[in-house]
């Protein structure tokens, strides 16, 4: 059985036309263990597919986390399930401490007592700079700081499926590396993630399967090594030229 199964999503928001459909009948799977990533370019549906997922947008189509309907849920007994959205803009607590931050993110699953303290060792771990700079300010913290914070506050609800949007954006190439090192970390420690990236060449180079979305529709899909060498992915997102050039 797949960890996630989507099928026939689609997104609607209202416009001056009547209609604009900004998924339109997306279907993928995520196995247990497997990095998914989505690719596309800006305005292609990524990010609004993984916030229908968590139940941030209403959607239509057939959601099920180890075969449950998701759609029973609200967003909070998705989360109590082990879901977890790390958004683009991460979304912390600037006027609070690091470890304030890591807090809150624990809430959500009502940790505490040992397996609080566990849980937080184990941030401190994966993120030694979290744990130096537990007393620090989040908003003092450099944008790379930041987005370690934003998947240690993430990882304090111990997810079973951890959906990444844009982890890249805004960071320098070296800790782009760092961060998604970190993420093939966690496949590798059983945590099934969906990485949502504009940036193909990272999202492709560090998942197992990938998709590629256009205009709110899955365009390509595969073997994310496959799709990184076929030359329509690398013509529009790698930077690279077709066989007929």
């Amino acid at each position: 059985m797949a960890l996630l199964e989507v099928e026939n999503l689609s997104v609607t928001f209202p416009s001056q036309g009547g209609v604009l459909h900004a998924v339109h009948g997306v279907s993928m799977t995520v196995d247990t263990g497997e990095v998914l990533g989505i690719v596309g370019e800006s305005g292609s549906g990524k990010s609004v597919t993984s916030l229908a997922v968590m139940g941030l947008l209403p959607s239509t189509g057939t959601l099920r986390f180890e075969g449950e309907d998701l759609r029973r849920l609200d967003v909070e007994a998705r989360v109590e399930r082990g879901l977890c959205l790390v958004p683009e803009k991460r979304e912390l607590f600037g006027e609070l401490s690091v470890l304030d931050n890591l807090m809150l993110g624990a809430f959500a699953r009502r940790s505490r007592g040992a397996a609080l303290k566990q849980n937080l060792q184990v941030v401190y771990d994966r993120f030694p700079r979290l744990a130096e700079r537990r007393k620090q300010r989040a908003s003092t913290l450099s944008g790379g700081e930041r987005q370690m914070l934003a998947l240690g506050r993430a990882l304090m609800s111990a997810p079973r499926l951890l959906m990444l949007d844009e982890p890249s954006l805004g960071l320098a190439p070296m800790m782009v590396q760092e961060i998604l090192a970190i993420v093939r970390d966690l496949r590798d420690d059983g945590v099934s993630i969906l990485l949502v990236e504009q940036n193909a060449r990272a999202a492709l180079e560090s998942s197992d399967e990938g998709y590629v979305l256009e205009t709110g529709e899955v365009a390509l899909s595969g073997d994310s090594s496959i799709l990184a060498r076929d030359p329509r992915v690398q013509a529009t997102y790698l930077g690279g030229t077709t066989d007929d050039d």
